[in-house]
């Protein structure tokens, strides 16, 4: 494989990975524990918190906050590898 053809697939696998981010960007995943729900997208930003209003001890709501976090995040983990893996599978990186 010459310089140019490893270049082109360089090109090629930039112009995926951008596409890729625009797409995860927009695939949305919600998480909820006991009253506490988190969104986020799946580039692991939080897009949105909603807390029950019957939840009054601030000590509780942190702690549902941190799993309903924990929760989207993996979530959110397991969506971003789903859609890297048709790229990824294209350039024969072992292991992924």
């Amino acid at each position: 494989m010459g310089f140019f053809d490893k270049a082109k697939d360089v090109y090629k696998l930039r112009k995926q990975a951008k596409d890729m981010k625009k797409k995860l960007k927009n695939i949305h995943i919600e998480a909820e524990h006991k009253g506490v729900k988190i969104v986020i997208n799946a580039e692991m930003e939080v897009i949105d918190v909603n807390i029950s209003p019957e939840l009054t001890d601030n000590k509780l709501i942190s702690s549902y906050v941190k799993e309903s976090f924990t929760k989207a995040i993996k979530k959110a983990q397991l969506v971003a590898a789903e859609n890297m893996k048709d790229i990824m599978g294209d350039f024969g990186f072992p292991g992924m």
